[in-house]
């Protein structure tokens, strides 16, 4: 079976061409009915080979590696006489692991980890199993701990993780960054063994892969050169660098790829996989699976979403660069982009360019956004970014899901960053939160005064211009106001003036830290969020999680996370903040006014603010529920593009 370019018959034979297993229909029944069993061996030999590096030898033949390894006796009809399980572990195989006694009643109800030290049974009533498990593989260009810029190295650090927890096997695909300062983050990975040629940019440019199993989740670093260099993960102090699009191409193909040749936990993944590619950076891939493997027959069974979660960044490069990545011809279109007149350098500027979003919008099965109401801002003129009319005719696959957030950093019944710590049932330790923040900040200590807050990066899509604008007018009120972030250096001086301007009512603090914001979070009695747009947006989450009630412009995900507070609703008071719109000065005051009355003058309905906001689901437990359902919907039709 052979391709014009990097496919799997070319870069891993054995697992292309691997002829699958006939299934046995009573080991298929025995499979089916004990789906944990299998978990447990999975998560041993996962286990084993983190902790011992890659294999010296495969421990599977090519004709087993597109299946599980199924365990005689355990999930086959049962034999007369006691069976073994072979240890998955590294090099010549260990002595047999006995298990005896273990009837189908109590592999129901347990789930058995084997570790080094002891066997643990936990109850499996403390997890949520979904309906259907898949092997998922996400592919992005940041993820914590590991590498982070946003909101999207939070998401794929997180969401992966409450997957596996719900029962899937989930793979997270990224560059192995080192720049000096985060090399420290992949210490743990280990290197695999497993190397590929890449075809594209007029050469063969050779990617390794590293793998660290943490959280029940496969992370695999693809390195290369063009990885290890100082500034930040997209660029540095002169811009984003010049061969971002060579970066990200080595890294989607390096995605197609892993499935099929990286044997984690003693298998592959094979090809029946949910790939989640997460902006640009990740978008080759539905357009290689479609291009270059399914016309091979490989990869057939798997699907693709795309996940947007900041439509403004797309990937767009000059149309000359196309034949650089190693796609044929006939599929220019798929990625063909035009700038509008007005949007081109000079006359002779015909606009030509490719764009690697669009290239994943017309050929992902299901498009996801950050929040539903992002979802519908896309198909629009104002937020589509030039790609609304592409998003409105794939209407019927694109649906929003709000972000979820991690509640062991940010819980302020145990946040190691807080001098107090307190629940929704007992509110006393945010008043002394409050208090120390003051102390910190220099600012005098009043319970009485409405303490404003405001965390984000200084720029014109979150609204500072208007923070600006409304400074003086707010001033005047008996309020005090804190904002943390750096950003534009003209907004970063108007930080440091207006703060010796109004030393007892305004502090700036220019930079960031993460130990502040989470004082500032469960200090602050209001955060204010008056971004232009925003996808999802997470400081509300955090401020609703920490009892701070939230003042946002109704946009994308702050309209759908923060309820206008009603005091006249069906069921008595509602609301969870204030979303005001349109997006004007006075508009902002207003709503802030109506904070700081509601603050002064109605005590119980404040409480109920705070109450109802800490009350909410933020987990990403939630939102992995939802991500299920999406997949599910892909895996009922065929492929979009075969």
């Amino acid at each position: 079976m052979a391709t014009p370019g990097v496919g799997a018959a070319c870069l891993a034979p054995s697992a292309a061409t691997a002829p699958r297993r006939r299934a046995d229909p009573a080991r298929a029944r025995a499979c089916h009915a004990r789906p944990r069993l299998l978990q447990l061996v999975r998560r041993r030999c996962v286990a084993e080979l983190s902790r011992e590096g890659p294999a010296s030898r495969p421990l599977h033949s090519p004709a087993q590696q597109l299946a599980p390894p199924l365990v005689p006796g355990l999930l086959a009809p049962p034999a007369p006489t006691p069976t073994t399980v072979p240890d998955a572990g590294v090099g010549d195989l260990e002595p047999e692991l006995q298990l005896e006694g273990i009837d189908e009643d109590s592999v129901d109800r347990t789930v058995v980890v084997v570790s080094e030290q002891d066997s643990e049974i936990m109850d499996a009533k403390e997890q949520t199993p979904a309906k259907v498990t898949r092997s998922i593989v996400f592919v992005t260009g940041e993820a914590a701990p590991y590498a982070k810029s946003g909101g999207l190295g939070d998401v794929c650090g997180s969401l992966p993780i409450a997957l596996a927890a719900r029962g899937h096997r989930v793979m997270v695909v990224m560059p192995r960054y080192l720049n000096g300062s985060s090399d420290k983050n992949y210490a743990k990975a280990f290197y695999t063994g497993k190397h590929i040629k890449i075809p594209c940019f007029g050469g063969s440019h050779e990617v390794t892969f590293f793998h660290e199993y943490r959280d029940s989740v496969d992370w695999v670093f693809v390195d290369h050169p063009s990885y290890h260099r100082p500034g930040s993960l997209y660029g540095d102090n002169f811009g984003a660098f010049g061969d971002n699009q060579f970066r990200y191409t080595l890294l989607c193909y390096a995605a197609c790829e892993a499935p099929l040749i990286l044997e984690l936990g003693g298998y592959i993944y094979g090809q029946s996989c949910m790939f989640v590619v997460n902006d640009w950076h990740a978008s080759l891939v539905p357009v290689l699976l479609a291009a270059k493997y399914r016309p091979y027959g490989v990869y057939r069974d798997s699907r693709s979403t795309l996940v947007i979660h900041n439509l403004a960044h797309q990937g767009v490069e000059p149309a000359s660069t196309y034949p650089d990545l190693g796609l044929p011809p006939e599929w220019y279109g798929a990625l063909e982009w035009v700038f509008p007149e007005w949007a081109r350098r000079h006359a002779l500027d015909k606009g030509e360019a490719v764009n690697f979003l669009k290239g994943a919008v017309v050929t992902a099965d299901r498009i996801v956004t950050v929040s539903q109401g992002y979802s519908w801002e896309v198909t629009t003129a104002e937020g589509g970014q030039g790609l609304n009319e592409l998003l409105s005719s794939r209407k019927s696959v694109l649906n929003g899901i709000v972000n979820g957030i991690d509640i062991n950093d940010w819980n302020p019944t145990t946040d190691k960053c807080l001098p107090y710590h307190y629940t929704v049932d007992d509110l006393s330790g945010k008043a002394k939160c409050k208090a120390e923040l003051q102390k910190e900040l220099g600012l005098p200590v009043r319970a009485d005064v409405p303490l404003i807050g405001f965390i984000g990066r200084l720029d014109y899509q979150k609204g500072i211009d208007l923070i600006k604008m409304a400074i003086p007018d707010l001033m005047r009120e008996d309020v005090q106001f804190v904002m943390l972030g750096s950003g534009d250096p003209a907004f970063e001086g108007w930080m440091r003036s207006t703060e010796s301007s109004y030393k007892d009512k305004f502090r700036g603090w220019v930079g960031f830290s993460v130990p502040v914001s989470h004082r500032i979070t469960a200090g602050c009695d209001i955060l204010l969020m008056p971004s232009r747009f925003e996808p999802c947006g997470l400081n509300q989450l955090y401020a609703m999680q920490y009892g701070t009630v939230p003042v946002v412009h109704g946009t994308g995900g702050l309209r759908d996370t923060v309820e206008t507070f009603n005091p006249f609703g069906e069921k008595g008071e509602e609301g969870t903040g204030w979303a005001f719109s349109p997006l004007t000065v006075e508009k902002m005051l207003w709503a802030l006014r109506t904070a700081m009355t509601t603050y002064r003058e109605h005590k119980p309905s404040w409480e109920g603010l705070m109450k109802r906001g800490m009350s909410k689901d933020h987990t990403w437990d939630h939102a992995a529920e939802q991500y299920e359902q999406i997949f599910e919907w892909a895996f009922v039709d065929q492929p979009y593009v075969m």
